[in-house]
C-alpha cells in the first residue's frame, strides 16, 4: 500500500473516531469509562452538512488531534465515576446508572427535508417519556414502519436522536421511520430496546397528534448499528418478545455492525487486555480505574513502536508481534484487512477500555466479564502447541459475578441478551477489519442461532471494510432490500460462510456483497478509501 494511500486511510479513521456513520454518534463501548473517540453509524445523512470536500481532510487532522487530546483528559474523571458503581449506597444494590440524569435539547429535534428529496413527507417531532424522537412519513406512505435504532450515545446527560443512513432510499420507497434518542446514554441496550419498542408503539397515535390519521404499519422493520445493532438482534429475541415492557413484534431486522454476542463484547476486551499483561510481562492482581493507567502506559512502550492514532499507523514490536496474533484469533480469524484495522486508531479505543470493574460502566451492579473459557492462540492451526497450552495454563482470568445481568420482572435485562432464539428474516452486516466490534460477533450470533434452532432465519454478509462500520450506503441498502424481498416474498437471499477458517483465509473473502459504488449519501472520507483500498483479487464474485 502506497504512503497516499495510507494517508487516505488514516483520513477515514480519524473521520470515524468522530462518528462510524450517523451525524453525532458517539461510540466507545468503555466499561472503564474512558471516552477516547466519538464515532458515527455508517453513512447516516447529516442534517449540518459539515466541511464541504475541500476541507474534509484538514477536518479529519483537526479530529485526530482532538481524539487524543480528549483522551488524555476524560480517563481520570470517567473512571473515578466508573469506580464508584460498586457503592452499596447506589439503588438496585449499586447500580451507577440510576444515579445519572439525562436531558432533551427541544432545539436539537425539528429536522429538514433531504437535499433534493426523491418524495415529499410529514415530519414529526418530539419527547417521549424521556426520550427525544423523529418520524419522517411519505405523503405516498406503503403502510411499512422502519424503526432505527442508534449506536451508543457516549457518557454525556445530553440526549440526541440520529437519522437513519438509509433514509433516503427509505422515503423514495415509501417506508416511514422513526428514531429514538433513548431516554438514557452509555452502554443502556435495554433503554434502547424498550424505548425504541415504545415509539414503534405510539407511532399512529404520534401521527395523529400532528394533524395526520394514519392506519397501524401492516410490517415493522428493526434496524441500527454498533449499539444499535444490539438493541436490534435483542429486540427480535424470543425473549424480548416475553419479558419486555414495551413489546413489539417486528416482522424482520437488518443489525449492522452490531454486538451480536451482548456481555462477550466485554469479554473480548477483558480477554485483550489479559493477553497484553501476560506477554509484556505484567504480574500480580490487576488494578481498576486510574491506578491502571501506569500499566497502559508500560505496555504500550513495550508492545508498540508508535501505537495507533488517527494520524499514525500502528507498528508492533517483536512482542507485540505476538499481541497482534493473539488479537488476530480473538476477533474471529485469519481474513482479510484485519491487520489494517489492527494498525488502526480503534486500537486506541480497545485499550481504553482496560482497567474496567467489569461492570459494563455502571450498567449493572455485579461484574459480567467472563474470560473463564477462552482459548488463546497464537497461530492459525486449531491444535495447541506446548507455547500456547502454556500461555493459556498462566494468563490471569477474570469471572463474573453470580446473577450479574438476571432476567427482570419490569422489563428486558440491563444488557439484553441475543440469544439467536428469533423467528423472522435478519440480514446482518459486518466489516472484516473492525477491532472494535470484531468479527467474532457474527461468529457467536451464527453458533447461537444454529444452537436455537433459528440458523434457517439468519443471513450474514461480510464487508471490506477497514474500520468500525464503514459501509457504504449502497451495501446497507442491498442488505435492506434482500430482507424485504425475504420477509415479503420467500426470496432468501444469499450471504457469506463466518464460521470455516479456510473460507475466512481466502483473500476474496468479503468480495461478493463489498460495493463500493459511491453514492451521494457516502461520506467523502469512505468514498476516498474505498478507492484506495486494494480491489478484489481476480476472479472474486463481480458486483
Amino acid at each position: 500500500m502506497n504512503r497516499q494511500s495510507r494517508s487516505t486511510i488514516l483520513m477515514l479513521l480519524a473521520g470515524l473516531a468522530l462518528g462510524c456513520g450517523d451525524d453525532d454518534d458517539t461510540e466507545p463501548l468503555t466499561d472503564s469509562g474512558v471516552d477516547p473517540s466519538t464515532e458515527q453509524d455508517a453513512g447516516d445523512e447529516d442534517p449540518d452538512p459539515g466541511p464541504g470536500p475541500g476541507n474534509q481532510m484538514d477536518a479529519g487532522l483537526d479530529a485526530a488531534v482532538a481524539m487524543d487530546a480528549a483522551l488524555d483528559a476524560s480517563r481520570d474523571a470517567q473512571a473515578d465515576a466508573a469506580a464508584d458503581a460498586g457503592d452499596a449506597s447506589l439503588p438496585d444494590g449499586g447500580r451507577l446508572q440510576d444515579t445519572r440524569r439525562f436531558t432533551v435539547d427541544p432545539a436539537s429535534l425539528p429536522f429538514e427535508a433531504l437535499p433534493n428529496a426523491p418524495a415529499e413527507t410529514d415530519r414529526f417531532y418530539g419527547v417521549l417519556d424521556g426520550a427525544g424522537y423523529r418520524i419522517e412519513v411519505p405523503k405516498q406512505w406503503n403502510g411499512i414502519l422502519v424503526m432505527y435504532a442508534h449506536g451508543y450515545g457516549g457518557e454525556v446527560p445530553a440526549l440526541t436522536v440520529r437519522n437513519p443512513s438509509i433514509r433516503r432510499h427509505l422515503i423514495a420507497n415509501g417506508y416511514a421511520w422513526a428514531a429514538s434518542s433513548y431516554s438514557t446514554n452509555f452502554y443502556d441496550v435495554r433503554t434502547g430496546v424498550e424505548d425504541t419498542n415504545k415509539l414503534a408503539n405510539a407511532f399512529t397515535r404520534i401521527a395523529g397528534q400532528n394533524g395526520r390519521t394514519l392506519a397501524e404499519p401492516t410490517k415493522r422493520y428493526i434496524t441500527g448499528h454498533s449499539m444499535g445493532g444490539h438493541v436490534t438482534g435483542a429486540a427480535i429475541e424470543k425473549e424480548a418478545l416475553e419479558t419486555a415492557a414495551n413489546k413489539v413484534r417486528y416482522d424482520g431486522a437488518v443489525p449492522m455492525c452490531g454486538v451480536m454476542g451482548d456481555s462477550e463484547l466485554f469479554d473480548y476486551f477483558a480477554a485483550y487486555q489479559l493477553a497484553a499483561e501476560q506477554i509484556a510481562g505484567i504480574t500480580g492482581p490487576t488494578p481498576t480505574g486510574p491506578a491502571y493507567e501506569p500499566i497502559r502506559t508500560r505496555m504500550r512502550g513495550l508492545l508498540f513502536s508508535t501505537f495507533p492514532s488517527a494520524t499514525m499507523q500502528g507498528v508492533t514490536t517483536p512482542l507485540g508481534d505476538k499481541l497482534r496474533d493473539v488479537v488476530r484469533n480473538l476477533t474471529g480469524g485469519a481474513r482479510p484487512f484485519f491487520e489494517t484495522g489492527f494498525a488502526g486508531s480503534f486500537q486506541g479505543t480497545v485499550w481504553g477500555t482496560f482497567g474496567g470493574d467489569g461492570t459494563i460502566n455502571g450498567i449493572l451492579a455485579k461484574p459480567v466479564t467472563n474470560t473463564l473459557d477462552v482459548e488463546y492462540q497464537l497461530d492459525d492451526d486449531p491444535a495447541f502447541s506446548a507455547e500456547e497450552r502454556a500461555f493459556n495454563n498462566t494468563v490471569k482470568r477474570v469471572s463474573p459475578a453470580q446473577d450479574a445481568n438476571p432476567l427482570r420482572p419490569d422489563g428486558v435485562r440491563w444488557i439484553p441478551r441475543v440469544n439467536g432464539e428469533f423467528d423472522v428474516p435478519v440480514v446482518s452486516l459486518h466489516t472484516l477489519g473492525d477491532l472494535y466490534v470484531p468479527f467474532k460477533m457474527q461468529q457467536i450470533y451464527r453458533q447461537r442461532a444454529e444452537t436455537r434452532g433459528s440458523v434457517d432465519n439468519l443471513v450474514q454478509r461480510a464487508i471490506r471494510g477497514i474500520s468500525h462500520c464503514d459501509f457504504t450506503n449502497a451495501e446497507q441498502v442491498d442488505a435492506f432490500e434482500a430482507m424485504v424481498a425475504w420477509e415479503q416474498r420467500g426470496e432468501k437471499p444469499e450471504g457469506d460462510d463466518v464460521l470455516t477458517p479456510a473460507v475466512l483465509r481466502e483473500p476474496t473473502y468479503g468480495c461478493r456483497f463489498t460495493n463500493n459504488t459511491p453514492s451521494p449519501d457516502d461520506s467523502a472520507a469512505i468514498t476516498m478509501t474505498r478507492a484506495s483500498l486494494p480491489p478484489c483479487p481476480t476472479g472474486a464474485a463481480p458486483q
